[in-house]
């Protein structure tokens, strides 16, 4: 069968997405610590910006975190104990048996997955853990803000998002994962965000950056026009949320 081509959406905007994509709570990073009895070394693959691989850092004595794609490595956020590496998520180049805990924030959909779970079957150690997460839509205590922002995401640029993206709306529930699996607790994003802040994330979208390319305009700055009409009532920053999606699983 022939390998599907490895598709890179993010080129390009890596800095944007260093710079608004959420923050991954502390408190996910010590519950998967905790399952794992070695904490020499993990792997964050598809680490984008970085974030995920510097909290694992806080738990091992190294982190290698890998991207397919060479603009994410070089804007991602530089630690002591984290090697990046261009790397695709099919073919790591990791030592067979090294890791302890494998890690993919919200990138798991986007794999050839037969053959990288191989690939963490091969590089994981006995016992090790492999985790992957997701978050969808995000939510806001502010129902006139709720109400155009769902208009963008399921409207605006809901024909733009790619059929991947479906696994991520359905909470990863539906997507394959021999491992032996673990039932994980409940996990939510939450962060303080301007309406700047907002748009600066929802541009770092998939869908935004294919409606862009194929109309040649940015959809966001008419979105902006709209929140600002109700934005002057509403003490800023609003609270945003993101329930995680988790998988868990132990490597046979």
């Amino acid at each position: 069968m022939k390998q599907p081509q490895f598709q890179d959406h993010f080129s390009g905007i890596a800095n944007q997405y260093a710079l608004f994509r959420p923050r991954y709570p502390s408190s996910l990073f010590e519950y998967l610590a905790s399952l794992v009895s070695g904490h020499d070394l993990a792997w964050d693959c598809a680490t984008g910006n970085g974030q995920a691989a510097v909290a694992l850092a806080q738990s091992f004595n190294q982190v290698i975190a890998t991207d397919a794609i060479a603009d994410q490595i070089a804007n991602a956020e530089s630690y002591p104990r984290v090697q990046y590496r261009v790397a695709t998520a099919e073919k790591s180049d990791l030592d067979s048996g090294s890791i302890d805990l494998i890690t993919v924030a919200q990138a798991l959909h986007w794999f050839d997955r037969p053959v990288f779970y191989a690939e963490a079957r091969r590089v994981l150690k006995p016992n090790g853990i492999l985790a992957a997460w997701s978050y969808a839509k995000m939510e806001l205590d502010e129902p006139q803000i709720q109400i155009l922002l769902d208009n963008f995401y399921f409207n605006t640029i809901g024909p733009y998002w790619p059929p991947e993206r479906k696994l991520v709306e359905e909470g990863y529930r539906t997507l394959e994962f021999p491992f032996e699996e673990i039932e994980p607790p409940a996990f939510t994003i939450e962060a303080a965000m301007t309406v700047e802040e907002i748009m600066g994330y929802m541009r770092t979208w998939s869908a935004t950056q294919r409606y862009q390319k194929e109309h040649g305009k940015d959809p966001v700055p008419d979105l902006t026009l709209e929140i600002e009409k109700v934005w002057d009532d509403i003490e800023l920053p609003v609270t945003v949320e993101w329930s995680l999606a988790l998988r868990v699983g132990r490597a046979d």
